[in-house]
């Protein structure tokens, strides 16, 4: 059985987050800024979990530095 990973758990719950803040913005009319938000900010944890699937460490790595950037878009 696979153990809890905190990553993936915060990770999935800012997913969630987003889609809230994404359909607040869909409700004033702001489409553009929601939409990349919605694809940025949900990317993070589907990166993170495919990087626990990562076949070597090199995957891993590259996996979680994709998932770091799209942090950094989603804050920015």
């Amino acid at each position: 059985m696979p153990k809890d990973n905190v990553i993936l758990d915060k990770t999935f719950q800012f997913s969630l987050n987003i889609i809230d803040v994404y359909k607040k913005l869909i409700g004033v009319n702001e489409y553009v800024l929601s939409r990349q938000l919605l694809r940025a900010g949900t990317s993070i944890g589907a990166n993170v979990n495919e990087a626990t699937a990562g076949q070597t460490k090199k995957d891993f790595i590259t996996k979680m530095a994709v998932a770091s950037k799209e942090a950094r878009e989603t804050r920015y």
